[in-house]
């Protein structure tokens, strides 16, 4: 599954967005590098907006041009990040009730 990144350049049909893909690619005689600029119509469950980079992947298709819907990465160590907030925040509660019972 090859993931794409583009950036959003239209948004105003429903739950399609627009996204610009540019890659650089060498020129067969010259070998200079020529930017080519590519728009794909991708279904939008997520709500982006213009001007915003996302990564899109091959999917079913959703209509006769819409093969393509974004891919939002999941985050494995959410609930990790989410734990450690909390005993954090939790130790911290912890060390300003002693303070508050030393100033007293």
């Amino acid at each position: 599954m090859k993931i794409f990144t583009g950036k959003v350049v239209s948004v105003k049909n429903k739950k399609t967005a627009v996204v610009a893909v540019t890659r650089l690619v060498a020129h067969r005689i010259y070998k200079k590098r020529v930017k080519r600029t590519k728009k794909y119509q991708v279904h939008d469950d997520v709500g982006v907006t213009v001007g915003q980079e996302v990564n899109f992947v091959a999917s079913k298709p959703f209509s006769k041009t819409k093969k393509w819907k974004i891919y939002v990465k999941p985050d494995k160590n959410l609930k990790n990040s989410e734990e450690k907030i909390s005993k954090k925040s939790a130790k911290e509660s912890k060390k300003d009730v002693k303070k508050n019972k030393k100033t007293a």
